[in-house]
């Protein structure tokens, strides 16, 4: 099989659609890096699911609890609770900072996953605050804690939309949040 080679000019020459249909043409075909579709469609239904039905049964959960939980409760393992609860945050800021330092792509997963237990971390810290602590733990959440989550969960989003703007098939006409999954 013979063919002619494009040059670096003619590629230059190309209009963004020309390359588009070109990338097409030269992409693996999509059984050789998709999965196959009874396993796509078995998996996005069984997510579904379960991400509906615990939206429907978390809400009358939610209910049974706001009338039926003690204003005040002794906790066991309290301060289990908190430092198990700071291990996991400082191991997603330890890898969420490693994955920064090696310029890795996966490090948008624990970016926003640092962003949202230090939201949690902070919601917590105020809710349970004994009334001289009040504060401390607010000062806290909004010196650090929030503009620190934020500023890890804004950069998640940043590099997720710089990942779908990059694809060279993603159409500039499609917001990069409105781009649909391969399958």
């Amino acid at each position: 099989m013979t063919f002619a080679k494009l040059s670096d000019e003619e590629i230059a020459a190309m209009s963004d659609e020309d390359r588009r249909a070109l990338i097409r043409r030269l992409q693996l075909p999509p059984e050789r890096v998709l999965p196959r579709p009874e396993v796509v469609r078995v998996h996005r239904r069984v997510r579904l699911a379960f991400m509906v039905g615990g939206c429907i049964a978390l809400i009358p959960w939610m209910v049974y609890l706001g009338l039926t939980l003690p204003d005040d409760y002794h906790a066991r393992n309290w301060s289990l609770a908190w430092i198990g609860f700071d291990v996991g945050l400082v191991l997603m800021m330890a890898t969420t900072a490693y994955l920064g330092w090696k310029r890795r792509i996966v490090l948008i997963l624990p970016a926003f996953g640092t962003g949202l237990l230090l939201l949690v971390d902070a919601w917590f810290d105020i809710v349970t605050a004994e009334p001289g602590d009040i504060w401390v733990s607010t000062g806290t959440a909004l010196l650090a804690e929030i503009p620190l989550a934020l500023l890890q969960i804004t950069g998640g989003i940043l590099l997720l939309r710089f990942l779908i703007l990059a694809h060279p098939l993603h159409d500039p006409a499609v917001s990069p949040f409105r781009t649909r999954l391969p399958f």
